[in-house]
């Protein structure tokens, strides 16, 4: 069930927050994820031309909330519940895609990111947005419908992760209630994927009843 918030924009109409990701717009919902994280993602995924494919064809479209400006695709939030995530792709999946050798590889890369939320848990993946509408509030919007999605799935937490190199992400979820409580360092990972530590950020939820699947 989609519900819809406003808020302003540049278009000829408000930005609309829609849970899902509109049928059709599957690559450019790849596309603004790998604007946002492809050079995280992009030791374990490039080069683009295959990666956007990839992340297009195994995108789980209900495991998102979407930013619409006059009807285009502008912004998402990506979250992990039930045991699905916005982006997927299996390892044989990654294999046929990439070589067996080299996908090898890419499957340890990406495990490197690989999150699992505890019970009563639900994990953000993330925030992109159309860098023509950065800091017009498109991120509150989206943070805040994941919030009620977390809320109608009787989730206690909303969790994510932020890397040390996006400082202007981690201001963000300060501002809408996330608090620090871990940081991982791991600077033998900055040469390979470009940050030298991850920190966890925890938003506590507010759920309207125990009916949802973060129920235990």
């Amino acid at each position: 069930m989609g519900l819809d918030a406003t808020g302003t924009g540049t278009g000829t109409g408000p930005v609309t927050v829609r849970r899902g990701v509109p049928a059709g717009a599957e690559r450019r919902a790849a596309e603004l994820y790998w604007e946002a994280f492809g050079r995280k993602l992009g030791p374990a995924l490039n080069p683009p031309d295959k990666a956007v494919p990839f992340i297009t064809v195994h995108l789980n479209a209900d495991r998102a909330v979407c930013a619409l400006l006059d009807g285009q695709l502008v912004g998402l939030a990506g979250y992990q519940l039930g045991g699905r995530a916005l982006t997927g792709g299996s390892a044989s999946a990654v294999l046929r895609t990439y070589g067996h050798l080299r996908g090898l590889h890419r499957l340890v890369l990406l495990a490197l990111f690989e999150r699992r939320p505890a019970p009563g848990q639900l994990v953000m993946d993330g925030i992109a947005v159309d860098p023509d509408i950065r800091g017009r509030g498109v991120g509150s919007l989206l943070i805040e419908e994941v919030a009620a999605v977390a809320a109608e799935q009787d989730c206690r937490d909303i969790r994510l992760d932020v890397i040390d190199t996006n400082p202007r992400a981690r201001a963000l979820y300060e501002r809408r209630g996330f608090t620090a409580v871990r940081t991982e360092h791991t600077p033998y990972l900055r040469g390979l994927l470009g940050f030298g530590a991850v920190t966890t950020m925890h938003r506590p939820v507010e759920a309207d009843g125990p009916r949802g699947l973060c129920t235990p």
